[in-house]
């Protein structure tokens, strides 16, 4: 389904299942919502599973002007919770993810029962991003494919997504890939954007109102 949220985006929501309390599930830097399909799947006895893809990532569209400041994220967390209805869900987040749900609470407090952020962003200074390695490595990514076949192959062969399960990198191929102009295929979610967003990082000061969250929080790494 699509929710309108802020900076003129459209964010694809997707109903993963299960029975139980409602747990939105929010994804990294350059991956996307469904690839918490084999988690939810695993949790469908104990919850009602919801993710979605964030601004400039998966089918969800690009913010004008695309600067990918990190306190949008917090804006689509917070049009999903509000778009589904949900009264205090649990988050689960992962990088980019799990900052998104600390800056939607710091921003509205009581919004989540509990969180469970994994490697969560939030440094204590902002500080250049340039020439890190997220970024460099974003831009310098392979991003088509003379097919699905082929960007399965060449994806799965190098870490971060080498290290995936089977079953998510496979829903990472298969939702996040599109047929590309010139034929083949391209990556959703572009090099540029992604590099982009790996730039904020350091930006959004989730660090200095840590004491403004009012549920319960795990941070794992």
């Amino acid at each position: 389904m699509r929710m309108a949220s802020t900076d003129g985006v459209e964010l694809a929501v997707h109903d993963l299942g299960g029975d139980g309390p409602a747990l939105v599930l929010a994804h990294a830097t350059g991956f996307h919502g469904q690839m918490w399909g084999p988690l939810a799947t695993a949790l469908a006895s104990r919850f009602h599973c919801w993710s979605f893809d964030t601004r400039g990532h998966g089918d969800a569209t690009r913010p004008e002007p695309p600067d990918f400041d990190w306190r949008g994220f917090a804006d689509d967390t917070l049009a999903v919770v509000d778009g589904l209805g949900l009264e205090r869900p649990l988050g689960f987040g992962h990088s980019q993810g799990g900052s998104a749900f600390l800056l939607a609470e710091q921003a509205r407090p009581g919004t989540f029962a509990g969180l469970y952020l994994y490697e969560p962003v939030a440094w204590p200074e902002p500080f250049p991003m340039d020439d890190h390695p997220l970024v460099v490595g974003a831009l310098r990514r392979r991003d088509e494919f003379t097919s699905v076949d082929a960007a399965r192959r060449r994806l799965g062969s190098k870490p971060p997504l080498a290290d995936l399960e089977p079953a998510v990198l496979a829903a990472y191929v298969e939702h996040g890939l599109t047929p590309a102009p010139g034929g083949g295929v391209t990556l959703k979610c572009r090099r540029e954007d992604e590099a982009q967003t790996y730039r904020m990082g350091t930006r959004h000061r989730a660090f200095d109102h840590l004491g403004e969250v009012r549920c319960p929080v795990t941070i794992a790494r």
